[in-house]
């Protein structure tokens, strides 16, 4: 077996925060915010004209989405700016498109 290749012993907890992950993304809504955010940071009136959904629907959802650290957000005056996390969460949408897009 290759060695990038070979298989992974996933223990319970690491499970269980991969499966909260993937919850995390079972959202379109969510989704689609993430995508946008790949474009670069972003705040929840630019997010809202994009998905289509309310303000505070989008604050909702971003709530989520920083507790489960897959964005940040940045503070100016009154005016909070998303953006993603990391390049793991990129990666992670990358991935799951390419999946979607081409089997």
């Amino acid at each position: 077996m290759d060695e990038t290749r070979q298989m992974t012993n996933v223990n319970e907890q690491e499970a269980a925060l991969v499966a909260e992950l993937f919850s995390a993304l079972s959202d379109p809504s969510r989704v689609q915010i993430l995508s946008a955010l790949m474009q670069g940071e972003m705040n929840v009136g630019d997010l809202a004209e994009i998905v289509g959904i309310s303000h505070s629907a989008v604050s909702h959802h971003m709530r989520h989405l920083r507790q489960m650290r897959l964005v940040r957000a940045r503070k100016d005056g009154r005016h909070v700016f998303y953006c993603l996390d990391d390049e793991h969460v990129r990666d992670l949408l990358d991935r799951g498109l390419e999946h979607v897009r081409h089997g």
